[in-house]
């Protein structure tokens, strides 16, 4: 694979982790982040989700919630979540704090609405002293299993078209207008600089 991806959800958990999973297995060079300040997570109510801090292990929060209530966590499909999690590394991440990690060809926000496109703007922020570009796109997905699942597959063959080029700068467009007609999703996006 040529180029390197970033999968970006709000904690890291559901969709971004659903994609990188398939994208690794894919043999994708690809990472996974979060926007948020903490990673939450369903918990008993709405009113009460489990809070945590990014960098918390997914084993810590997979045997925490095992302890405090094994059936509900396994009932809503947080229990297999983390377990896939754990498989594919080893915490949550934060977007905002990745510098470290290098640069990307193409950062993928699989997120609810299509207004966090604009979330490049940390980018926008950073020093911009490599000069080299980064393509962001949008991909709206709800925050449930089954459409994670549908939405890392949507991203999969997304990654696997941009993979095809010689240079993703010159085919974008093409590239984007083929996948909205296929899937009949709108796509917003937007190119950034480190």
């Amino acid at each position: 694979m040529k180029f390197r991806y970033a999968m970006v959800c709000s904690s890291n958990q559901n969709r971004s982790m659903e994609a990188h999973a398939l994208l690794k297995r894919q043999g994708f060079d690809v990472s996974s982040y979060g926007t948020g300040s903490h990673v939450k997570l369903p918990g008993p109510s709405l009113r009460e989700p489990n809070v945590y801090e990014f960098g918390t292990p997914y084993k810590q929060m997979l045997d925490e919630l095992r302890r405090k209530d094994p059936e509900l966590y396994k009932r809503n499909g947080i229990l297999p979540m983390l377990k896939r999690n754990v498989a594919v590394k080893l915490a949550p991440q934060r977007w905002q704090d990745n510098a470290a990690d290098g640069s990307f060809d193409v950062t993928l926000y699989v997120l609810l609405c299509l207004t966090p496109v604009l979330q490049c703007t940390d980018l926008h922020n950073r020093d911009q002293v490599l000069k080299k570009c980064v393509l962001i796109i949008n991909l709206e997905v709800k925050d449930n299993h089954e459409e994670a699942a549908a939405g890392a597959r949507l991203a999969l063959d997304l990654c696997q078209e941009i993979d095809a080029t010689e240079s993703w700068e010159d085919s974008i467009d093409d590239i984007l207008n083929g996948f909205e007609k296929q899937h009949r999703r709108k796509l917003l996006y937007s190119i950034s600089y480190y």
